[in-house]
């Protein structure tokens, strides 16, 4: 699936991802390939990417690594949107 996340500066990531998972105003959920469509307000926590990514070099210091390989991008906020395979996350 294609993920695109976006800041009020700039697009942070944009790519082929094998799932992501977010932090929901209701609790963490994860989407993988197919998910069904959805829309959802996010809050603080970290947005969990898993898959062979590059992430841009003036972005990277945005970025970590947790401990089962998966990249992650602290937020405070934001809201997600998926559809056709294509997941958009508006963080803040």
């Amino acid at each position: 699936m294609y993920l695109e996340i976006v800041s009020p500066e700039a697009t942070l990531f944009a790519g082929e991802v094998t799932s992501v998972t977010v932090p929901g105003i209701n609790g963490e959920f994860e989407m993988l390939n197919d998910h069904a469509p959805i829309v959802s307000l996010l809050q603080g926590g970290n947005v969990k990417v898993d898959g062979n990514i590059t992430i841009e070099e003036e972005y990277q210091s945005k970025f970590s690594k947790d401990d089962k390989g998966r990249t992650i991008l602290p937020i405070i906020s934001g809201t997600i949107e998926m559809k056709d395979n294509k997941v958009i996350v508006l963080a803040d």
